[in-house]
């Protein structure tokens, strides 16, 4: 029962960073889109499999910044270099999600969006 609170605890501190809380406010973007859009199943899976990995992406990056904030909080090339390709992570998997997303909805819309 620890795990789980403490999983659940991780979730609550997620949220508080600015970065994770955009990602969620955007996968609820998403998700109101795709009720509007009235969704099949296969494109629900596909949405919420895009919404988790951006989540999870940003996380990720969330936490790779604060261990090299640990690390030092003095400038350091190298710990740059962790960050800027920690959150281009987070970027790429960002742009292939709306890629795939917009492939979803143009078809969804009939070429209209």
């Amino acid at each position: 029962m620890k795990k789980f609170n403490d999983a659940f605890r991780g979730l609550y501190l997620a949220i508080r960073h600015n970065s994770v809380l955009i990602q969620f406010l955007n996968a609820i973007l998403a998700i109101v889109i795709g009720f509007m859009l009235k969704l099949d199943y296969y494109e629900w899976i596909i949405f919420i499999i895009l919404i988790a990995l951006v989540i999870m992406a940003e996380m990720f990056n969330t936490c790779i910044e604060k261990v090299c904030d640990l690390v030092s909080t003095e400038y350091n090339e190298k710990i740059r270099n962790i960050k800027d390709l920690s959150s281009g992570t987070v970027l790429f998997v960002s742009i292939m999600a709306l890629i795939i997303a917009l492939f979803i909805l143009i078809n969804k819309t009939g070429g209209l969006i």
